[in-house]
C-alpha cells in the first residue's frame, strides 16, 4: 500500500544539498526549497532512505520522513498557504 510522505531536509553542505535535491526530484513532487511530497510503497521508502543515507553526514544533516497516511482515497491534495499562494506543481517532465 502506498503512503504519502512529506520529506523535508536540512543539509549543511551545498554539494550534499544538491545531491539530496537531485535524488528527491526522482521520487516526489517538489513543494518548497527543501520539501517534497512522495507517494511510496514500503519497498520504495526503503530504497529512497538507503540512497539518502549514502549522501548525508549524520552528525551535520537532517532528513525527516513524515507519514501522512495512505495515498489511496485521500482525494485532492489539501494544502493551504499563508503569504504567497501555493502553486501546484506541473508534473510534466521535459528532457532536452
Amino acid at each position: 500500500m502506498r503512503h504519502s510522505y512529506l520529506v523535508t531536509y536540512d543539509i549543511c553542505d551545498p554539494k550534499r544539498l544538491r545531491k539530496v535535491f537531485k535524488t528527491m526530484r526522482n521520487w516526489g513532487d517538489h513543494l518548497q526549497y527543501s520539501v517534497f511530497e512522495c507517494q511510496l510503497n514500503p519497498e520504495e521508502l526503503t530504497n529512497l532512505k538507503s540512497r539518502i543515507v549514502d549522501i548525508v553526514h549524520h552528525h551535520e544533516d537532517q532528513v525527516l520522513f513524515i507519514n501522512l497516511g495512505p495515498a489511496a482515497g485521500r482525494g485532492d491534495r489539501a494544502i493551504t498557504a499563508i503569504g504567497k499562494p501555493y502553486t501546484p506543481v506541473d508534473n510534466a517532465c521535459v528532457i532536452v
